[in-house]
């Protein structure tokens, strides 16, 4: 990295608050697009992070070696490729298992995936024009200031004086935020009878110490940050496994995990794809956004986008059936899409109960969503053997290619939320059911789960799962075992915060929210779909700032991602990257007021 001092009013200057992945993919963009649109001018970047530059807080160094990520390494990259839709010229480089020299098949360790980006970071640094200089500051920005058409402010965690920038881009990923009003009533609670109450929180950063070994601990929350707990107080105490039996250390504590679905996520796939793809997008592509965006009055996300979502997955999913597995069919795949592609939700119904003879080879996806919706078990030990039933058929299916239509809605699913972030803020459900179809833990955890509920040490509680506060203790209960309560005194939220302008732990985004930057209903900073430009409550946007990452309502599936689908997190870097030097080049817009 090229060191500058403070950046002089001649030179042009950008500051990037967050130097993890969205902020590297970032300077990656300037440095491809520099030569075209930036050749011979001068460029401040200030970086602005508390963390090391390309890992930043997620995935540093500082972390459990435990803690795996939930993609294959083959399946990781920050490079552009040719499906990327973008002006800019694309840069290949390589995947992770690429270039840590590992089986393509491995779920690295979050250590490193850190170290992978923080190269890239520095690979990026280093492809910059030998005028475009990099800063960077190991703190956090506090504050944003400045008018509209003039140089910004940023002011910086224990400095009196604040960094002056032309253009400003938050890239600040995953974020803190304060208790809402539930919790805030069980922290209270917890307080006033000696309990334990962990909020939502990046596993990593807990302290899991206050759960003493042998004790009942209460799990809301079934996903990754789950999974990263369970590791932490099983394998990160001392236990073991031996084949599929776990060998505990007994400084565990005996979680009892429950969720509004009750069941874990979907393990990751663990076969390829051979054979031909879906052609994606088919019924939901740019051509539908654009029509949705032109209605005169607000779509409505279960009206008018879920049934287009639903024709998008279900042609994945039977694309590859009828292709692949034509022996599970009863007609031609040309005569079904035909047929398909006309037909609306009740024909299409219709129309796979004639053609797929077999339901188990049909999509539902409302089945798929609840999967014990309406099931119900006289015993809680009943539901301990019938959830570990269900984690060894989730286990057997997404390891056999024979049902590879899986692999296909999984394709799927990348297609419609490359289409979906043009809409903006469309509630939290869809990111929900995006994550547990399609972003689950690796195949070995959900095997760990099956031997820690046969160890006793994992129970779980059923959908629909609440918690009460009362007699001193917390207890927790579920709709699929009616009449069955646990109590404990202990209470885990596995989850990670919401990132809601309202309630953000950053004192930088609060203090934009009321100097008038929008949000959405649902809490998320409102920013320009071409180019992320910070949105104000009258819908312009700001000349001078922009946004990047899961607290906007462009966020997308990740900073990075699988190669060679699309990666809309690498078309937003690039549009901004290009919209920013486009700026900074032309010292009229820098000198304006």
């Amino acid at each position: 990295m090229t060191a500058s001092g403070a950046s002089s009013s001649a030179r042009p200057s950008l500051v990037i608050v967050g130097a993890g992945p969205r902020g590297t993919g970032l300077i990656e963009r300037i440095a491809a697009n520099a030569p075209e649109l930036y050749a011979g001018s001068g460029l401040d970047i200030h970086l602005v992070d508390p963390h090391r530059p390309g890992a930043g807080r997620i995935w540093r160094q500082e972390q459990s070696p435990l803690l795996w990520m939930n993609s294959h390494a083959e399946d990781v990259t920050m490079y552009t490729d040719d499906t990327v839709t973008m002006a800019g010229p694309v840069r290949e480089g390589p995947t992770l298992h690429e270039w840590a020299g590992i089986d393509g098949r491995t779920f690295a360790d979050r250590r490193l995936q850190g170290a992978y980006l923080s190269w890239v970071h520095d690979r990026a640094v280093a492809a910059l024009p030998p005028e475009i200089t990099v800063r960077h500051h190991r703190r956090r920005a506090l504050r944003i200031g400045g008018p509209r058409e003039g140089r910004q402010r940023v002011w910086l965690e224990g400095l009196a004086r604040p960094l002056t920038a032309d253009l400003v881009v938050l890239a600040l990923g995953h974020l803190d935020a304060e208790l809402d009003g539930e919790q805030r009533v069980l922290a209270s609670y917890a307080e006033e009878h000696g309990l334990v109450h962990l909020p939502p929180d990046f596993t990593a950063d807990s302290d899991l110490s206050v759960l003493r070994p042998g004790e009942h601990v209460l799990v809301r929350g079934f996903g990754l940050a789950f999974v990263d707990l369970m590791v932490l107080l099983t394998e990160g105490r001392g236990g073991r496994y031996e084949g599929d039996t776990y060998v505990p250390s007994g400084r565990e504590p005996v979680l009892h995990v429950g969720s509004r679905r009750g069941v874990p996520y979907h393990s990751k796939i663990g076969y390829d794809l051979g054979g031909e793809r879906p052609p994606l997008p088919r019924f939901l592509g740019p051509a539908e956004i654009d029509e949705l965006l032109a209605r005169p009055d607000r779509f409505d996300f279960r009206r008018d986008v879920w049934p287009l979502v639903g024709k998008e997955l279900g042609f994945a999913h039977y694309h590859r059936l009828f292709t692949a597995h034509p022996e599970r069919t009863a007609v031609a795949w040309s005569d079904f899409e035909e047929k398909y592609a006309a037909a609306d939700a009740a024909a299409r119904e219709a129309l796979v109960a004639s053609a797929v003879p077999d339901p188990r080879d049909r999509l539902d996806l409302g089945a798929l969503d609840r999967p014990l919706a309406g099931t119900r078990y006289a015993t809680h030990e009943d539901l301990q053997e019938a959830l570990r039933d269900y984690i060894d058929a989730d286990l057997g299916r997404r390891h056999n290619p024979a049902h590879s239509a899986d692999l296909s809605v999984f394709l799927g699913l990348l297609s419609v939320y490359g289409q979906l972030v043009r809409l903006g803020d469309i509630g939290p459900w869809w990111h929900g059911f995006f994550s547990y179809l399609a972003s689950g833990p690796p195949g070995p955890r959900l095997r760990q789960m099956r031997s820690l509920s046969r160890a006793r040490i994992l129970r779980f509680v059923g959908a629909d799962m609440t918690v009460r506060a009362e007699d001193g203790l917390f207890r927790a209960s579920g709709a699929t075992v009616p009449g069955h309560s646990v109590e404990a005194r202990a209470l885990v939220e596995a989850r990670l915060p919401e990132p809601t302008l309202g309630r953000a732990g950053d004192p930088l985004l609060r203090a934009l929210h009321a100097d008038g930057a929008a949000g959405t209903p649902d809490g998320l900073l409102r920013v320009d779909p071409v180019d992320a430009r910070v949105l104000d409550r009258a819908g312009r946007p700001h000349p001078r700032r922009f946004a990047l990452g899961p607290f906007t309502d462009g966020r997308t599936p990740g900073a990075f991602t699988r190669p060679r689908t699309g990666g809309p997190a690498f078309r937003q870097n690039d549009a901004v990257a290009r919209a920013a030097l486009a700026f900074l080049r032309d010292p009229a817009r820098r000198a304006a007021a």
